[in-house]
């Protein structure tokens, strides 16, 4: 038990010992004795929120811990403010800092050390990072800090309290994963602007166009749409949607070759040359330097809720609409709902048709579905960009996605000629 109690002890004093690094650091040029706490000052504000924690602890007194944290914020703010009188400042970071490093002390003893001593390296982190903050502030604006605001509300106040479950006869339309890929469109179109912002035009809409795609396709399309819209370079943005294209394809193939590896033969040959050409498609546009590819772009709103919603509720729909098809008509209506979920995104008809693959319907049906949603969505994706977006960024879209699903058909129809010939020969 006392051998414990030292290590806690010890703890504590290395914590703060950390934390009167950086504060002592900063203060490094100070005359000697001019300051109100250092690096030995906050290793024994530790230990001494350490101590009360182990005499609280040892007679049983739990509001010691709190008369004594408060008499020692009276003791140490009213130092600071001496020292504020003196260098005519108003900054109160070093009484939090010293009010957490007490506090941190008797949670070593009380509590658990671990956690108390990762508090303690938190704490010295922030307050080494006060530039860097400080920077970032200077350069936000108030659309960036609304917009941040607003995605904060929408993930950790809104998200939570959706109903995980389905709320429509045809067992199709979850609210929660509904407005998880509202969330997922918002980042996507906030990672996206971030990039631009810190990387330049070319790589930031490569990097968020890529990215965006391992969960959505079609929300890399409609934010990228807005953005051109806004003014932004359609041909990059353009470029990023059908890198996205590209991407979406590849974690189609993924995911089929998890779920339902027998539908893979089927599959590939008609989705792999069409991937090849979204993503040199997307490659070229780009890479482009000269007309509107090059110089800063003026950027808009990192996303805006008003289409969001709309397209929550055009998902909700879809789903809806689908789920009803599935009811009303059975497995034989996988080509129809595979449709009408590739309006909007592919890995809801894709899941679906793995999980039916060998039981009700054929490995080849399968495939035919997921293949059918792929085309639906890479098509309406250059809908959504026509609706979005500028006539130029919509443009680009549609001549790389009509060259994809013009090569991805080659095959499908070798094969229905090859299959035609076979049944309908001597």
């Amino acid at each position: 038990m006392q051998d414990n109690l030292i290590l806690r002890l010890a703890t504590a004093l290395a914590l703060g010992f950390v934390v009167g690094l950086e504060r002592g650091w900063r203060e490094r040029d100070a005359v000697a004795g001019s300051r109100t706490a250092g690096v030995r000052t906050f290793g024994l504000t530790a230990l001494l929120g350490a101590i009360i924690g182990s005499l609280s602890d040892a007679t049983s007194s739990p509001s010691l811990v709190g008369v004594a944290f408060l008499g020692f914020a009276g003791v140490f703010a009213w130092f600071k403010v001496r020292e504020a009188e003196h260098d005519q400042e108003f900054s109160v970071t070093s009484v939090v800092a010293a009010l957490i490093v007490f506090a941190l002390g008797a949670l070593c003893v009380v509590g658990d050390p671990q956690v108390a001593a990762a508090g303690g390296v938190a704490t010295a982190g922030v307050l080494a990072s006060r530039d860097i903050l400080h920077g970032w502030l200077a350069r936000l604006t108030w659309t960036e800090v609304r917009s941040a605001l607003l995605l904060l509300a929408m993930s950790v106040i809104v998200l939570p309290l959706l109903p995980n479950t389905t709320i429509d006869p045809f067992h199709s339309v979850n609210p929660r994963e509904i407005w998880l890929f509202t969330v997922l469109t918002a980042v996507i179109s906030a990672v996206g602007y971030v990039a631009v912002k810190l990387a330049g035009p070319s790589r930031g809409i490569l990097i968020s166009g890529l990215a965006g795609a391992l969960a959505s396709s079609t929300a890399v399309t409609v934010a990228f749409a807005r953005r051109a819209a806004a003014g932004e370079p359609s041909a990059l943005l353009a470029g990023g949607a059908a890198l996205a294209g590209f991407v979406s394809i590849l974690r189609v193939t993924v995911i089929v070759a998890v779920a339902a590896p027998k539908v893979l033969p089927y599959l590939v040959l008609p989705a792999l040359p069409a991937a090849a050409v979204f993503g040199l498609g997307g490659l070229v546009l780009t890479r482009r330097k000269a007309g509107e590819g090059a110089g800063s772009p003026t950027l808009a709103s990192p996303f805006d809720l008003q289409p969001l919603l709309l397209f929550a509720a055009s998902f909700a729909l879809v789903a809806a609409v689908g789920g009803w098809i599935m009811q009303r008509f059975g497995t034989e209506g996988i080509l129809v709902t595979s449709g009408i979920f590739g309006l909007l995104d592919v890995d809801v008809a894709t899941l679906t048709a793995a999980r039916l693959a060998g039981t009700t319907i054929t490995s080849s049906m399968a495939a035919q579905a997921i293949l059918l949603a792929l085309g639906v969505n890479a098509t309406a994706r250059v809908v959504y960009a026509a609706a979005l977006g500028p006539l130029s960024y919509a443009l680009r879209l549609f001549l790389v996605t009509i060259a994809a699903l013009s090569i991805g058909a080659i095959p499908i129809v070798v094969q229905v000629s090859n299959v035609h010939a076979s049944t309908s020969g001597p």
